[in-house]
């Protein structure tokens, strides 16, 4: 029978899949649009918003720059999608930046390129998230005085879904990914055929609402507004290297479903940008940073509403049911846009750990077939900072795009050297002429991209951009320091040319307590090893207990020698430990076994009731070279009751599965070294 916690896991997440079902979780591009394309699509709720609430600082009349602002960023975001298209065809395994940015301009800077798209993951959900909470509580009061316990079981229930499988985590997005796209389109269509077609006055309920600058900005002061509000729509292309990250995750042709994908993602996230910012200005819709401050006279209890929300209203009217479906899409999107990161993070921490730089086990796969530690890492650090920044959605935004700017613009330096290199050796004229268009798709992605990220630094570095910056490094120094380590214990472990040197002798130790089963089980195995020398030795902690042992030892008969430590201070492991180590100093070319018989229970409150000398004591003899550990195990009555199946159940997926093989049985084949766990992933028992 299951345990509570087996059902509980198995009603979230489903049963297993075996590893042979890989192939069909793979991603038809009706499915891998709303799983991959979530967050650019998403923007579109918060980009808009952004750019309205950095203008809005110079008052109501900044506000009509904002079409041109949302000219300049469609601008990057479809020169990053013709850019991004190059590289899904010239790297379809799965690395995306990373490996682009590591095969040709070296490790340092691949290594640069994934601290910043983990950091920018990270912000991807917290964002997403928060600007979710804040478009539900738009019109549910209770969510916007409650928005951070909202939005963490958002991230919550986004976990148990990405831990089902990808598949059916795209499977059950798809639905309001495709919503939310027909209804913002269809707000804005109607809003425009009114407003041009029909002729119709549509305002805005904050269109008659008088506001203030913040502060009085011209010259290059509002230059410099302009900019940081360009910046500030550039979050609208977050999102859009998810697809290169997830190329593997694509069904065959993979590198053409992506680039597909992206030409899908790229030619509607602009549609609905475009649409938004111009209704927007047709409807007089004013977005301030400050409404206690730059609105005069503002109604009693005036609470702003996001600008899809706001648009909503304009458009259907208030209280209408396509108001409220409208601003429901919007929430659910901006939940879902986080599920972007949560295909992306996995992966790339996958390929990561696979190249040593983060712990390996970030690169096995669950249950079903999903990168479970590296979802669950994502989902804790992004709480972290939704807690931190209380779900604030324009403090958390200063930290984002930062990081995937620099992924952008050292992705497009890597593909542009990756052409060079091919273009050095390509003879045939039409290969050579379709690099050569790749590389000036790429070369004005660079640039462009690489202007933007200096944008980006110049107007946020103080308003919070430092932050994910200081991320980026701490990053980056931590893989450094992860891959060492994994280099000096390669190092170590590497077996040399020759053969092993066999050691002088081996004196062999049974650590006695009492004269027991155990105890003569493990003196009867320590005699069948036939060691060069045999001891028993027992510690006296009490000299009535030690002299009631010698005389029971002498009384059996035993053919043992036993050897008694004595111990004034009632301490078991020293006395041991330097025991050993005099064995060893007497002759460096030795090995001593130590043989530790210790008995298993089958209940939890059974290990309550004994002592666990036994295990601290092995874990101290590991750090002693040249000793040899043994544990001889004596199950006691309550561990024959117990469920040995469901107990490799509860080690995870590490554990064989299947039939137990007989003693009289040959196990199963071993897999390869690349197949199996590693020994630090593998349960220890």
């Amino acid at each position: 029978m299951a345990t509570p916690t087996s059902l509980l896991k198995r009603l979230l997440l489903g049963r297993p899949f075996r590893s042979d079902r890989l192939q069909h979780t793979l991603l038809p591009k009706r499915i891998a649009l709303p799983v991959f394309a979530s967050d650019a699509l998403s923007s579109v709720a918060y980009a808009p918003d952004e750019i309205l609430l950095t203008l809005s600082i110079a008052g109501a009349t900044a506000l009509l720059y904002s079409p041109w602002i949302a000219i300049a960023v469609v601008v990057v975001m479809l020169t990053v999608v013709a850019s991004y298209r190059q590289n899904v065809h010239a790297y379809p395994s799965g690395g995306g930046d990373y490996e682009v940015a590591t095969v040709n301009l070296g490790p340092k800077a691949g290594l640069a390129v994934a601290s910043a798209l983990l950091v920018d993951y990270v912000l991807t959900v917290a964002v997403s998230t928060a600007s979710g909470v804040a478009n539900l509580g738009s019109v549910v009061p209770w969510v916007a005085t409650h928005k951070v316990a909202v939005a963490v079981i958002a991230i919550a229930l986004l976990t148990a879904m990405n831990l089902r499988g990808i598949r059916e985590s795209g499977s059950a997005f798809a639905v309001p990914t495709y919503g939310f796209m027909i209804l913002i389109l269809g707000m804005v269509l109607t809003g425009l055929f009114r407003v041009i077609v029909l002729g119709e006055e549509l305002r805005a309920p904050s269109a008659e609402l008088d506001i203030t600058a913040e502060h009085s900005v011209t010259g290059l002061a509002f230059a410099f507004l302009l900019l940081r509000a360009f910046s500030s729509g550039c979050a609208a292309l977050t999102g859009v290297e998810a697809i290169s990250n997830g190329v593997p995750a694509f069904k065959p042709p993979k590198s053409r479903n992506a680039a597909t994908t992206l030409l899908l993602l790229g030619t509607v996230a602009v549609t609905m940008l475009v649409g938004i910012v111009w209704l927007a200005k047709l409807t007089h819709l004013q977005f301030v940073e400050d409404p206690k401050t730059q609105i005069l006279a503002s109604p009693v209890g005036y609470v702003q509403k996001t600008v899809t929300a706001q648009l909503g209203e304009t458009v259907f009217g208030g209280g209408s049911i396509l108001l409220y479906l409208v601003v429901a899409a919007t929430a659910l999107i901006l939940f879902l846009a986080a599920n972007t990161a949560f295909n992306g993070f996995p992966v790339l921490g996958s390929i990561l750990a696979q190249d040593r730089y983060l712990p390996r086990q970030l690169h096995t796969r669950g249950d079903r077939l999903a990168f479970s530690n590296g979802i669950i890492f994502l989902a804790v650090f992004a709480i972290v900072l939704i807690v931190a920044f209380q779900a604030e959605v324009t403090r958390l935004i200063q930290l984002y795009i930062v990081g995937v700017f620099v992924s952008f613009t050292l992705s497009q330096t890597g593909m542009v050297r990756h052409w060079n290199r091919l273009l050095r050796t390509e003879r045939d004229p039409a290969a050579r002429r379709r690099m050569v268009r790749s590389r000036a798709i790429n070369a004005f992605g660079l640039f462009l991209t690489g202007a933007v990220l200096v944008v980006v630094l110049f107007t946020k570095f103080l308003h919070g951009a430092w932050i994910a910056i200081a991320a980026m490094a701490v990053i980056y120094l931590v893989m450094l320091g992860i891959r060492r380590h994994y280099d000096h214990v390669a190092r170590e472990l590497a077996a040399a040319d020759t053969r092993p040197t066999l050691p002088a002798r081996n004196h062999s130790l049974v650590l006695v307590s009492k004269v027991h089963l155990p105890t003569l089980r493990a003196l009867a195995y320590a005699q069948g090893t036939r060691p060069d020398t045999l001891t028993a030795v027992t510690v006296s902690v009490d000299e009535h207990e030690a002299r009631a042992l010698q005389a029971e030892w002498d009384r059996r008969g035993l053919d043992v020698p036993l050897t008694v430590i004595d111990s004034p201070y009632r301490e078991i492991t020293r006395p041991v430990i330097e025991f050993v180590k005099d064995l060893r100093r007497t002759s460096p070319r030795d090995v001593v076994t130590v043989f530790i018989p210790e008995y298993v229970v089958g209940k939890w409150w059974e290990h309550l009731l004994h002592n666990q000398s036994a295990l601290r004591l092995k874990g101290r003899l590991l750090f002693e070279p040249g000793v040899m550990v043994v544990s001889v195990p004596w199950q006691l009555g309550s561990a024959s009751t117990k469920d040995l199946d469901k107990l490799d159940r509860s080690f995870g997926r590490d554990v064989l599965r299947g039939p137990r093989p007989g003693y009289d049985e040959p196990l199963p084949p071993r897999s390869s070294a690349a197949e199996r766990p590693s020994a630090e992933s593998s349960p220890r028992t």
